[in-house]
């Protein structure tokens, strides 16, 4: 008896007595009709029954053009059913086109099917593989299965990632002209036109397109003046990019000498040349250099009289009458300028406000058993005054009365009482003191924070420095030691902003990729950058940005302070963009923030989805949050705030996900319930977000709710699965499985908000830095000075991966303090001197050892 196949269509729609009638019918090679449905099979000639089905047509991949449907097709002999399988489905028998026949030559039949799918039935499929189909053929000795075909929705965007930038070259130079063309399925091709005519490289071999799709020029000619576009071509599409204009000029080029002319009366002979060969053309350089050249004859040549002796003497004289007037001049007002700062000294020294502050000497005097790290300064006076006399600079009338300032609880720049209306600003009075206090009351931006305004840390400190920290929130104020000058105490405040009415003005691609940090107050003088740490939300690919840190200027208008990337070394900031932190150096404190303009489609943010459910639950309905936020601390610590007043519990630990700027909505949609316990009571298939709700920043977060119901109110466990995506993009999803009533599983601490920083969120002089202060002293003395092999500062920066900032960090006085302070800012809570002290010995030098300093040496 022969073996029996059945599809999975036949096992499940008939009985077991239909069944067995229908094995043997097929089996006689009859056909039968049972109910409506008519199934047509084949008999096989007796010497072909052990043979298995092989495929003479299988489905080829295939891409769906805009919205017309694929048809996959499928021939096998001998096969007597052929049915599809997608994504792990079998598709319905109904949407098969099927079509039998008999090979005249063998007599073994043949039988093809096709299936058409549509652009809905791919977008249907969540996930990140692709959408794919194969066909499963039966004979009656077994089956075979085709090749996957996978099916893609085929499209071209319209921007290029790299588009061609025009350039000036020289005759016979290379040129290389970049292109990167627009994401696209399939890839797009690649054809380079010069004036709209396609260039071929085969016919001109002076052009050669790289494999990465480039284009190389050899060598320019003039004929190659031209406007050069790429075009990037799929089955969708066709898109240009912008022309970018080569200009082929001619350099000038020098003629030979002439011959020296003969020794005139001045003792001297000439020749020239001319910028003839060639002549300079299409905008190329004149020849560089001087045309007419002059010699000194010699003496058999010259005919040098005692008069010229005489005229010699003279202007030798005449210089040296010159240079002593400068210097008597140079001395006069050097000696005015010294009488006239001292009798301003009391009103342009600013020291009056730190008077009673003794500050610590380097190296103090040692004690008996003292250590380096012992020392420790006072930092416990928080509250200095100073009476005496102010005179004004403007009139020099002398006050009677006496002032006093306090800097307890006060704002730096506070009014001076009884009366007086000057303003200490910078250590110098303001020009016009009625005009600055009427802008400092009106500007609350000036003002010193309350100590109560929450998400604020704020502290005292001196020239030894120190750091502020906001828990929780990844942002950080670093004040390297002597940056704060000598002899000056600041009481400076840093907090996260909160407020809508401090939004950025945000435009076009713009997005908002950091907290809004203020630190303060604006106006103090510092002699070194300070390093404010914070989080950002950007994939951290520079090639897909345009980031610009922004800062608020007293006007309360914000202006671009610096672009990453081109930044300036004698701009007073500078910036380290790490993975998912941004390290300003500033030399001035204010209000910042970090705003990023996407440059092509594959830019993306991080967002930070959360999952909140109610923590109890007494009512037949239970409410799941699905919260989308910027992927930064600050966010995460105001939703985790303010779930807890909510009475809200994290059901899982967050998940990241890249948000492209594709103009695509996020979809949030739930799956896989119980349905004999739950339902959802949305009523369409998933929720959405809008794009530009999430790419313009406008708001912090936001957030979904699923409102589930249980039939039953003794039900307390829910699984499901909850799906995020981007449609065309990234997804997430979360698998949940727990119990509604009480949730005992552990979650990761990382991801809770838990205060690290057992110090205090304000720490002044060494204990905020991991390297002892006099220990860094003698690093810096050791590796600032230049050495020829390279072994200096140079080196310290390249074994710490810093050597990126290298023009930054020469442009320092001190190249290695700067490379300290950075090393500080971002090893805060895990730094390690032995590791440090392991780079120091690598450089090779003996200084490696000031890690072990005896009692001796301090």
């Amino acid at each position: 008896m022969m073996p029996l196949h059945l599809t999975p269509f036949v096992r499940g729609r008939y009985s077991t007595a239909t069944l067995v009638m229908s094995c043997w019918l097929f089996l006689a090679g009859f056909t039968f009709i049972v109910g409506t449905e008519h199934v047509a099979t084949a008999t096989l000639p007796a010497s072909f029954n052990d043979l298995l089905p092989h495929f003479l047509v299988e489905p080829d991949d295939e891409y769906i053009v805009k919205n017309k449907p694929v048809t996959l097709t499928c021939r096998s002999t001998p096969a007597t059913q052929i049915y599809f399988k997608c994504n792990g489905e079998w598709v319905h028998q109904d949407d098969h086109l099927i079509d039998r026949n008999v090979d005249p030559a063998t007599g073994l039949p043949i039988m093809q099917v096709k299936i058409d799918i549509s652009r809905q039935q791919v977008e249907k499929i969540f996930g990140l593989d692709d959408y794919w189909c194969q066909c499963v053929a039966w004979s009656t000795t077994g089956t075979q299965k085709s090749q996957k075909a996978y099916i893609r929705i085929a499209y071209l965007r319209k921007n290029f990632e790299e588009e061609p930038m025009g350039k000036e070259v020289a005759l016979n130079q290379e040129v290389l002209l970049r292109c990167h063309p627009p994401e696209g399925i399939p890839p797009a091709e690649v054809e380079w036109q010069r004036n709209e005519h396609v260039i071929d490289p085969v016919s001109d071999p002076n052009f050669l397109v790289t494999a990465d799709r480039n284009l190389i020029i050899k060598q320019a000619r003039l004929a190659d003046t031209a406007n050069y576009t790429c075009v990037a071509k799929n089955i969708v599409a066709r898109r240009k990019s912008s022309p970018a204009a080569v200009l082929v000029y001619v350099d000038g080029g020098w003629s030979d000498w002439s011959n020296w002319s003969e020794c005139g009366v001045d003792c001297s002979m000439w020749r020239s040349r001319e910028c003839t060969q060639p002549s300079p053309g299409t905008g190329g350089k004149d020849c560089q250099g001087i045309d007419l050249q002059s010699l000194n004859c010699t003496s058999q040549q010259c005919l040098q009289t005692a008069d010229g002796v005489e005229d010699v003497a003279l202007y030798v004289g005449i210089v040296a009458v010159a240079v002593c007037l400068t210097l008597i001049l140079i001395v006069v007002v050097l000696v005015y300028r010294r009488k006239k700062e001292g009798l301003d000294a009391d009103v342009a020294d600013s020291s009056i406000l730190t008077t009673g502050f003794q500050p610590m000497g380097i190296k103090p005097s040692k004690p008996e058993n003292s250590h380096l790290l012992t020392i420790q300064p006072d930092l416990t006076t928080t509250t200095t005054s100073y009476q005496g006399t102010l005179h004004s600079r403007h009139d020099g009338t002398k006050h009677t009365g006496t002032a006093k300032f306090s800097m307890t609880n006060g704002p730096l720049l506070d009014p001076l009482p009884n009366g007086s209306h000057h303003t200490l600003h910078n250590g110098k009075l303001s020009s016009d003191p009625a005009e600055f206090m009427t802008r400092l009351s009106n500007q609350t931006y000036f003002k010193t924070l309350p100590r109560d305004v929450a998400n604020t840390s704020y502290g005292t400190f001196n020239f030894l420095g120190g750091r502020l920290t906001i828990p929780n929130t990844g942002i950080s104020l670093l004040i390297p030691p002597e940056a704060i000058p000598r002899g000056k105490i600041y009481e400076i405040y840093l907090t996260a902003q909160r407020k809508e009415d401090l939004r950025l003005p945000l435009a076009g691609c713009q997005t908002l990729l950091s907290p809004i940090v203020s630190c303060g107050p604006p106006g103090v003088v510092l002699t070194r950058p300070t390093i404010l740490s914070m989080d950002h939300c950007s994939d951290a690919c520079p090639e897909n940005w345009a980031i610009r840190l922004k800062k608020q200027n007293y006007e309360g208008v914000w202006e671009d302070v610096l672009t990453m990337g081109e930044e300036l070394i004698s701009e007073p900031y500078y910036c380290q963009l790490e993975a998912e932190t941004c390290r300003v150096f500033s030399e001035q404190l204010g209000r910042f923030s970090l705003v990023g303009e996407s440059l092509n489609m594959a830019a993306a943010k991080r967002l930070r989805l959360v999952l909140f459910s109610d923590s109890y639950c007494s009512t037949l309905e239970y409410n799941i949050r699905v919260y989308c936020m910027d992927d930064t601390q600050d966010v995460f610590k105001e939703v985790m705030q303010m779930e807890r007043q909510l009475g809200g519990r994290l059901i899982d630990e967050p998940h990241v996900l890249l948000f492209k700027d594709s103009y695509h909505n996020l979809r949030l949609s739930i799956h896989d319930m119980p349905q004999a316990h739950w339902r959802s009571k949305l009523l369409a298939g998933y929720q959405e977000i809008p794009f530009y709700h999430i790419w313009n920043g406008s708001q912090r977060f936001l957030h979904c709710t699923f409102t589930l119901e249980r039939l039953n109110l003794s039900t307390c466990e829910l699984t499901c699965q909850l799906c995020v995506w981007q449609v065309e993009g990234e997804g997430q999803s979360f698998s949940l499985d727990f119990n509604i009533a009480k949730d005992s599983r552990p979650l990761d601490p990382e991801f809770l908000l838990m205060d690290n920083n057992p110090n205090g969120t304000a720490l002044a002089g060494p204990s905020a830095f991991q390297i002892p202060y006099l220990i860094r002293q003698k690093i810096c003395s050791s590796l600032d000075i230049p050495c020829p092999n390279g072994a200096d500062w140079r080196l310290l920066a390249q074994r710490l991966k810093l050597d990126r900032h290298m023009s930054f960090f020469a442009s320092k006085a001190s190249p290695t303090s700067v490379i300290l302070d950075l090393w500080e800012a971002q090893h805060f809570h895990s730094g390690n001197l032995n590791q440090l002290a392991t780079v120091m010995a690598d450089i090779g030098k003996q200084e490696a050892m000031i890690f072990l300093v005896s009692d001796g040496e301090c």
